[in-house]
């Protein structure tokens, strides 16, 4: 995989910090955010390969990001990831994330094969 521009929004910071050495490590530029709008800030100012968010988040969810994003970088790639909250499954935020627009879904916990495969499925699923 050549290297990519991947920004990575997740509240909690041992997600960032797992996500950022996984990442960096494969050759990767890595920016990470703890919300959306921190995200959506970033992204004003740069454009990346791939967004890694997860759905749920104080301060503007996943949701509000992937909305956003396809609206001011429709090219770039985006994986969704839930561990679940407070209503819903993991799986039913992921499903909601798809419905809007996210090109792969990640359940947490994950490994990193399940993060790469999912980064895979994001990458080569191309718009329509």
């Amino acid at each position: 995989m050549k290297p990519l521009s991947i920004l990575v929004a997740d509240d909690e910071d041992s997600i960032r910090a797992l996500i950022q050495h996984f990442l960096g490590n494969a050759g990767h530029t890595v920016t990470v955010v703890g919300n959306a709008r921190e995200a959506c800030d970033v992204m004003a100012k740069q454009r990346f390969d791939l967004v890694i968010t997860d759905v749920l988040m104080p301060e503007g969810d996943g949701i509000d990001l992937i909305t956003e994003l396809k609206k001011v970088q429709p090219g770039a790639r985006i994986l969704a990831m839930s561990g679940g909250g407070r209503y819903l499954e993991g799986s039913d935020y992921l499903k909601l994330a798809r419905g809007i627009g996210a090109h792969g879904a990640l359940m947490k916990p994950f490994t990193w094969a399940q993060l790469q495969a999912a980064m895979d499925q994001a990458l080569a699923s191309q718009p329509a």
